[in-house]
């Protein structure tokens, strides 16, 4: 009879061995044994609970979603004694997308890799939108109890772009920002933005 919870745990261990496989190789030239053989499967087994390659991509781009949805909660649900103020809200956020786990080469090297196969994938593309559709949701929840909901969904999206294009830079290697590297570019975007924001000059209409 099989463990209680056993499936489960091998789940994981193949989600886990999917990203580091994928994240080592750059691509999604991988097969199920090789992604089997990181987590000490059979193929045969990898097969059974996910049912393929494309189904365990799926489940591992999910894994991912997942993850940061978690993080991001946990990390606002366990600030002491009070609500961070709309400014700290969006450091947790920018911090969460740069932390240990969320910054490693591996993971962002899966996250590149299905960004690319969600031009083949109409599944894969669903989720890439649902993920930036919250990270876009979450910072403008918070700019925009600074500035207009016009310049929060504004600065939002520039920030999502940064933080997407740091990402690359970081998977590319050479001349990478570090997370606190990269973590300072975009609080100092949003900074620039608000304060940009806050010395314009209103146009008198008469």
């Amino acid at each position: 009879m099989p463990k209680i919870g056993m499936e489960e745990l091998r789940r994981k261990d193949l989600i886990c061995a999917t990203i580091h496989t994928i994240g080592q190789r750059g691509s999604l030239d991988v097969t199920v044994a090789q992604i089997a053989r990181k987590a000490g499967v059979s193929a045969a087994l990898a097969h059974h609970y996910f049912g393929g390659k494309d189904q365990l991509l799926l489940a591992t781009m999910r894994h991912l979603l997942s993850e940061l949805g978690a993080d991001l909660r946990k990390t606002l649900q366990g600030q002491p004694n009070q609500e961070p103020s709309p400014r700290e809200r969006l450091s947790l956020i920018i911090g969460v997308n740069f932390s240990a786990t969320q910054f490693a080469h591996e993971t962002i090297a899966a996250w590149l890799t299905f960004y690319a196969h969600a031009q083949q994938s109409q599944e894969m593309r669903r989720l890439l939108r649902i993920y930036a559709r919250r990270l876009h949701s979450n910072l403008s929840f918070a700019l925009a109890q600074l500035t207009s909901k016009a310049n929060a969904r504004h600065i939002a999206e520039g920030t999502g772009a940064l933080i997407d294009g740091l990402y690359i830079r970081h998977a590319l290697g050479a001349d990478a920002p570090k997370a606190a590297e990269a973590t300072a570019l975009v609080e100092d975007y949003i900074s620039v933005q608000l304060a940009h924001l806050q010395t314009k000059p209103t146009t008198n209409r008469h």
